[in-house]
């Protein structure tokens, strides 16, 4: 027991000698490169007044940055994924299974959707927007105001106006002349308030069948005597082969991409 301070202090001194012997090989081998190493320099200097597209360069640069920053957001604040993932989990929580479907494969086929659905706003948006302004052919001020066009569409088609006249008090300010004159400020978090609205509305109707089959199993349980045992346990075959008999996937899909306006 009297010899432990002397072992620890040997076991230092070993630890010190082999950190500085390794210090000094990574230092001969440093000293022994005979090829140049590169070196990275950061640093801020003035604009060339003759050549403004160095600046413009910089410019485009910190947007799409910004845009890709962004990105999360615009999936979901201002395409159909938020309506999606939201009927998702109420059917989940309807039939009972927590956690099957994965949440992977439930936000992969979210986005998909969304992908499916967005589609021909995409498509305008390069057309009209993105192809041009890489063409050289318009500004990116022209680019901007022409994406607006199509996902402005988008948006009050599937935005109530309760929503817009709630933010549009809000914000205090002039009620606009028509719905194309609606900020985007003011459309966007509106379209997010429709699009709650309507994933609590869909869940609500998905719940009432499943809901029937629990209210049918535990009547029938407690006029067996069977109290102790759960209805969830019964009722969730039956509940998972309603959904499968009435092929609950492609009837859900469908009506999801119908409530967007596709027609099949």
């Amino acid at each position: 027991m009297g010899f432990k301070p002397f072992r620890v202090l040997f076991i230092m001194g070993g630890s010190i000698l082999t950190v500085a012997a390794i210090i000094g090989l990574f230092f001969d081998i440093a000293h022994a490169v005979t090829f140049p190493i590169p070196s990275l320099k950061l640093g801020l200097e003035p604009a060339s007044t003759t050549n403004p597209e160095d600046v413009a360069v910089v410019l485009e640069i910190v947007a799409l940055l910004t845009i890709l920053g962004l990105a999360p957001s615009i999936l979901i604040l201002m395409t159909p994924f938020t309506r999606i993932i939201v009927v998702f989990h109420f059917l989940r929580q309807a039939i009972g299974i927590q956690t099957s479907p994965p949440n992977q494969v439930i936000v992969g086929l979210a986005l998909f959707m969304t992908f499916f659905i967005m589609r021909p706003v995409g498509q305008e948006i390069y057309d009209n927007a993105l192809n041009p302004y890489l063409e050289r052919r318009i500004t990116y001020q022209e680019a901007f105001a022409a994406a607006q066009i199509p996902m402005r569409n988008y948006l009050l088609v599937n935005t109530r106006e309760a929503d817009i006249a709630m933010f549009v008090k809000g914000a205090k300010v002039s009620k606009p002349e028509n719905r194309d004159s609606v900020s985007l400020l003011i459309l966007i978090p509106a379209y997010v308030i429709s699009e709650l609205k309507t994933g609590f509305i869909i869940g609500f109707v998905l719940y009432v069948p499943f809901l029937v089959i629990d209210m049918v199993v535990a009547s029938v349980l407690l006029a067996m005597g069977m109290m102790m045992l759960p209805p969830v346990m019964i009722s969730l075959p039956f509940k998972l082969m309603l959904f499968v008999l009435v092929d609950g996937w492609n009837l859900l899909i469908g009506s999801l991409m119908k409530s967007f306006g596709i027609t099949f």
